[in-house]
């Protein structure tokens, strides 16, 4: 509903200050020990994958180990991600200048409606590596291993409102998210053709970075939600 909504968006807004402010390292032993709470309940992810895409116990299998490999690819990029996007600039006079990345903020998720785990840890994982809170829409036609992703992360040290699950119609929840003045991205990945022109132009009015529909590297979702700002510090001083 509209209020599970907002209160979600004002759980991720309330909890951006503790998980941006983070150091980069604590915030990926988070995630890697996150990382180790997936693998000890395998068995029930499969059956969860199983009972949500059809796929034989060998291809789900496959897919919650394809998703956990990716939880722990992008937690050990958190502690990274200043050295690669950062630079220090060139400068005239006695200063020096550099450009260090921030995280976004609140960022809204369309969850990948066909890829129930895997493309749901996609699309999630970067956004947590990034420092970012999010709010995020499951698949509407199997919710069931987002559910139990949520779980686990309830029960890790993530922070409380760092992520926050909400289940129903992309259609419905989708514009809502959009033009919610304190959400700061939106990934639209799950999101119809249709829908995610809709949502684009309902972004454009509040000002949010918008993450298309379509293929999108691993960097990319890196850079997607983070912003540069820039310090100047004289030298010597």
């Amino acid at each position: 509903s509209r209020k599970d909504l907002r209160d979600a968006v004002s759980a991720a807004r309330a909890a951006l200050p503790g998980w941006s402010g983070a150091t980069a390292y604590n915030r990926g032993q988070v995630l890697y020990r996150v990382a180790e709470m997936l693998q000890a309940r395998h068995d029930q992810f499969v059956d969860d994958v199983i009972a949500a895409e059809g796929l034989t116990r060998k291809r789900a299998g496959a897919a919650v180990d394809a998703a956990i490999d990716r939880w722990v690819w992008y937690a050990g990029w958190t502690d990274k991600i200043a050295t690669v996007l950062g630079s220090v600039n060139p400068v005239a006079g006695p200063y020096i200048n550099f450009s260090t990345p921030v995280p976004t903020g609140v960022v809204g998720v369309l969850a990948p409606a066909a890829s129930s785990l895997s493309g749901l840890v996609d699309v999630l994982a970067p956004v947590l590596a990034t420092g970012c809170t999010a709010v995020v829409v499951a698949s509407p036609t199997r919710p069931l291993p987002a559910v139990g992703l949520a779980e686990v992360l309830a029960t890790s040290d993530v922070p409380a409102g760092v992520v926050n699950l909400l289940t129903g119609q992309v259609t419905e929840l989708g514009p809502w998210l959009a033009a919610h003045a304190e959400v700061d991205g939106l990934d639209l990945a799950g999101a119809p053709e249709e829908l995610a022109v809709e949502l684009e132009r309902a972004a454009a009015d509040t000002v949010k970075r918008v993450l298309p529909v379509g293929p999108v590297s691993d960097m990319g979702r890196l850079r997607a939600w983070t912003e540069l700002t820039t310090v100047w510090h004289p030298v010597g001083r």
